[in-house]
């Protein structure tokens, strides 16, 4: 744990965009897979936090693009 005031604030700020980022993921998954009328905004919404996790350095950029990958992957299928 970090001993830096400033410190302590990233790690909460990192750790609220992390529990977004896999709520947004969870929400797709389960729209997709009850074949939800609102599908591909769920999608929408968690390649858009894919994307912002990458740019601010939280997940590597290609595990990111692979995530993205999977999602747009299972909608496709699912139509």
């Amino acid at each position: 744990m970090p001993n830096i005031k400033s410190a302590k604030k990233r790690v909460l700020v990192n750790k609220a965009t992390n529990s977004a980022l896999k709520t947004a993921i969870k929400k797709a998954n389960a729209a997709i897979e009850a074949n939800d009328a609102a599908k591909a905004d769920a999608v929408k919404v968690a390649v858009k936090k894919l994307d912002q996790a990458a740019a601010k350095g939280l997940l590597h950029k290609n595990n990111a693009a692979h995530k993205k990958s999977q999602l747009v992957n299972k909608l496709n299928k699912s139509n």
